[in-house]
């Protein structure tokens, strides 16, 4: 059997299999994979806020099984293994890894055993036994960059990698959200404070721990919030959980993402007070350690006005001027023609002056001089009008048929009889050609 004649099909099938393919890997995921946090508190979060897009969104989510934290969560991200990560921003800039939103602010708490001294952190935190989680958590990361701020030897405390009965530690480093049922109360604990909330802002110890890393800012936590372990206020490090994404993740979908967010605000705030109690909109991402996704940008820029909005204004100004200059240069050009037909009409006036100072009894001597004059007159007016000075027009041309009219009224009956005066001929009304100037 003959199978030439189909190849030319099979090769357009196939053809058009690849387009179909090539399409659907560009289209957006039908679901997002959401990294989940090894905390517990963020991986609660995660795990509502899943819920509720599955439940009453048209977005679907899938939280991964494993449970991954900071570096880790980044790679996920980078790799494409993952779409959308909870991570603090205190994570260094990446690479394909662009921001969504803050979320909610997590807190540095640290605590103390009652009685050590709690001066400052290089009295409290040497020769202790020290939680702050795992290696590579936020905890972990934050503690860090304060051991670094305060100069601080790592030699000089050591980890604990898990806090038990057998193995209380003297100082537990927690970099969690405000979460008093988390984190519980205990007479045996106490809360390190950086200062007196009327300190910040005057370069005591919280702004020199928030000097260098601008995604920290100061923060208070009131006093009572955790009862005995917090019997006044406590001044301390706020940085936000941040919803990242992978940077080609298409910019419609991470709008819907937002959008969703803040729809689903009121029952997670209903749930966590205290984490999206201020959650709005308008949302600062100034303090990104990523690039702003474009999907989040055009979400800030909702409200603002469009191109035709914002110019609208200044084009009516521009149309309004025009229309202003290229009226003033209509009437200007009015008037200077106005200008012209006047001294036009002061030569025909002239004319008629020169005709009626010639009386009936005048002479050929005195007709001649006149007739001279009523010449000379007629040279100025063709000087000027080939200066432009004069409209060449009707007005023009009556001048000229006039001028020439009181030529032979002046010569009158002497115009026959003497030479002279027939030599005078009057002046030929000059045709203008198309296109000269003034008309």
């Amino acid at each position: 059997m003959n199978h030439r004649g189909n190849r030319p099909a099979r090769r357009l099938v196939i053809v058009l299999a690849a387009l179909v393919a090539t399409a659907s890997c560009s289209q957006a995921p039908d679901e997002l994979v959401l990294v989940t946090p090894s905390t517990f508190i963020d991986g609660a979060v995660l795990e509502e806020l899943g819920n509720r897009f599955n439940d009453h969104s048209e977005i679907k989510v899938r939280l991964t099984e494993e449970r991954v934290a900071g570096e880790a969560a980044l790679d996920m991200l980078s790799s494409g293994a993952a779409d959308i990560a909870l991570i603090s921003n205190n994570m260094p800039f990446r690479e394909g890894v662009e921001t969504m939103m803050p979320l909610y602010p997590t807190l540095l708490h640290i605590a103390y055993r009652d009685g050590m001294d709690a001066t400052s952190p290089g009295t409290l935190i040497p020769g202790s036994k020290v939680y702050a989680g795992i290696e590579g958590s936020s905890s972990r990361l934050v503690f860090g960059k304060m051991l670094e701020r305060f100069e601080i030897d790592r030699e000089s405390f050591s980890f604990i990698d898990s806090p038990s009965r057998d193995m209380r530690p003297d100082v537990l480093v927690l970099f969690v959200p405000i979460s008093p049922e988390t984190v519980r109360s205990s007479g045996s604990y106490r809360l390190f404070s950086m200062g007196g909330p009327e300190e910040i802002g005057t370069g005591a110890l919280i702004d020199g721990a928030t000097l260098l890393t601008p995604a920290y800012r100061p923060f208070v936590i009131p006093a009572g919030t955790y009862g005995e372990m917090t019997p006044g206020p406590t001044v301390t490090i706020a940085v936000d959980r941040m919803l990242v994404a992978r940077a080609d993740l298409p910019d419609a979908i991470v709008y819907d993402f937002i959008s969703e967010v803040i729809r689903l605000r009121p029952p997670m705030a209903a749930k966590w007070p205290g984490l999206f109690g201020n959650l709005n909109a308008d949302y600062d991402v100034s303090r990104s350690s990523f690039n702003l996704h474009p999907g989040s940008q055009a979400f800030l820029q909702r409200a603002e006005p469009g191109f035709y909005e914002r110019y609208s204004g200044v084009a009516e100004v521009a149309v309004t001027l025009m229309i202003g200059l290229v009226s003033a240069a209509f009437g200007a050009s009015r008037l200077y023609d106005r200008y012209r037909k006047n001294r036009i009409d002061s030569f025909c006036l002239r004319a008629i002056q020169l005709r009626d100072s010639v009386p009936d009894e005048a002479g050929m001597t005195e007709r001649k001089a006149a007739v001279q004059k009523i010449h000379e007159l007629q040279t100025e007016a063709f000087e000027m009008l080939a200066a432009e000075k004069l409209a060449a027009d009707e007005s023009f041309q009556i001048f000229i048929t006039l001028s020439n009219d009181v030529i032979r009224q002046i010569k009158g009956e002497f115009g026959a009889a003497v030479p002279s005066l027939e030599r005078d001929e009057p002046a030929a009304i000059p045709h203008m050609p198309a296109g000269s100037p003034g008309q």
